[in-house]
């Protein structure tokens, strides 16, 4: 039996065990999740400006300099969970039940998002908040707009607007905890009223 050509097989040391293999890389696809992960986590909790890099790559389990490799920075990583959240799908308007009930109920569970907060709280970075508003334009006023319009409502945009300020307004006011009663409904107890009040931006038929 031949011996093994030259250049095949592992490589030993001088006492004839093999060296050991170099330690495999982190999976960058893996990391940039973790990474995204957290950092919606802790931009939900503590808001863009009050999250550091530390905290994110702590939480994630990744170096943080691993940010400005993947992401350029801590903005462009905001980004990049704003992405995550839009999606591909094209969202019901919020006067269609099951949109409302799933929205109520996540955040309920999870309090506003990273990006709802900063569109609609006061910000000091103008690219953070300028995507986040974008955000909120093409989920809840864009498709509301697009309902009023098709039934021929007059002033869509406005209408569309002030339902979606009235249904930010709440979710705030939820997490704050502002409002005992309100703060304590149930999803399904709150529901039919908050839909009641949506539907009421736009005339009777």
């Amino acid at each position: 039996m031949t011996g093994a050509a030259p250049g095949t097989g592992p490589t030993t040391t001088g006492g004839g065990r093999p060296e050991p293999t170099a330690p495999r890389r982190r999976d960058s696809a893996r990391s940039r999740e973790l990474l995204v992960r957290a950092a919606m986590e802790l931009f939900a909790d503590r808001g863009f400006e009050r999250t550091t890099i530390r905290e994110i790559g702590e939480r994630a389990g990744v170096d943080p300099a691993l940010i400005a490799r993947y992401f350029g920075g801590k903005t462009q990583l905001y980004l990049a969970t704003v992405r995550v959240e839009l999606g591909d799908a094209v969202p019901a308007d919020l006067l269609e039940e099951d949109r409302l009930r799933a929205l109520l109920e996540r955040f309920s569970q999870r309090g506003p998002s990273p990006s709802f907060q900063a569109a609609v709280l006061p910000n000091d970075n103008t690219q953070v908040q300028q995507t986040a508003r974008t955000y909120l334009h093409e989920r809840l006023v864009g498709p509301l707009r697009d309902r009023f319009a098709a039934e021929q409502v007059d002033r869509p945009q406005l209408r569309a607007e002030l339902a979606a300020a009235a249904f930010a307004g709440i979710v705030l006011a939820r997490s704050s905890g502002a409002f005992g009663e309100l703060a304590e409904a149930e999803p399904e107890e709150l529901l039919p009223l908050l839909h009641d009040l949506l539907a009421a931006s736009r005339p009777a038929r």
